[in-house]
């Protein structure tokens, strides 16, 4: 079935758009039937159970971490991701730039965005994280590559406010990419779209798509 999936993802999502298998809570064996039909991009939200995983699992992955990154955790998760999606502070994007110098690599990242109406989520308010970059704050880091933004939408069957959040996320990518006094390389990705909205999320821009549950079921806590 994982297999199957993963086919029939590849059909449906447009070229130029890259598919993130949310593999969190699912056994490696899972992951493994993925990998062995052509997936290699993984996401995880979760340190410690994305540590635990890795060992088992081919060096090929490219594991994006895509949970709340607690401050504790960062010194074990550096040189281990090839994309951190989920910077939702200036204190945690210092932290991870300070502690990806001393391991001596380049952390990649992108700014977590906070639009929908739920008070638990977590990230930048599209204000604040526009207002860093007029600040030319990122200037700070040395071993960070800011590559873009990542969000999610309301959790509500109200597609149109669903619709609303992404546009909303892809303005707020848009305002900073196409500001050429900013001087950003690489700035060029947008996150955004689970198993349920993916498809409005491409519409409104997303080029990389969360695809958990529709791949490998409903999770095991």
């Amino acid at each position: 079935m994982v297999a199957e999936e993963i086919e029939k993802l590849k059909q449906e999502i447009p070229a130029g758009v890259k598919l993130v298998a949310v593999s969190k809570f699912h056994p490696v064996e899972m992951i493994r039937e993925a990998y062995d039909a052509g997936q290699r991009r993984f996401g995880e939200s979760r340190v410690q159970e994305l540590l635990a995983k890795i060992p088992q699992l081919p060096d090929d992955i490219e594991w994006h971490f895509i949970g709340h990154l607690q401050t504790n955790k960062v010194k074990s998760l550096i040189g281990k991701t090839s994309l951190i999606e989920s910077v939702d502070s200036e204190k945690l994007l210092q932290l991870i730039d300070s502690e990806s110098r001393k391991a001596g690599v380049v952390t990649k990242v992108l700014m977590q965005l906070h639009v929908a109406k739920e008070e638990t989520k977590f990230g930048f308010l599209p204000e604040e994280l526009l207002e860093y970059f007029r600040q030319r704050k990122f200037e700070s880091l040395t071993n960070t590559h800011i590559c873009g933004v990542m969000g999610m939408a309301s959790n509500t069957d109200d597609m149109e406010r669903v619709r609303n959040d992404f546009a909303e996320i892809f303005r707020v990518f848009n305002e900073i990419h196409n500001d050429s006094s900013l001087g950003l390389r690489g700035f060029d990705s947008i996150s955004m779209g689970m198993s349920h909205d993916w498809q409005i999320a491409v519409k409104e821009g997303a080029n990389i798509v969360r695809i958990g549950s529709r791949i490998f079921g409903e999770r095991e806590y």
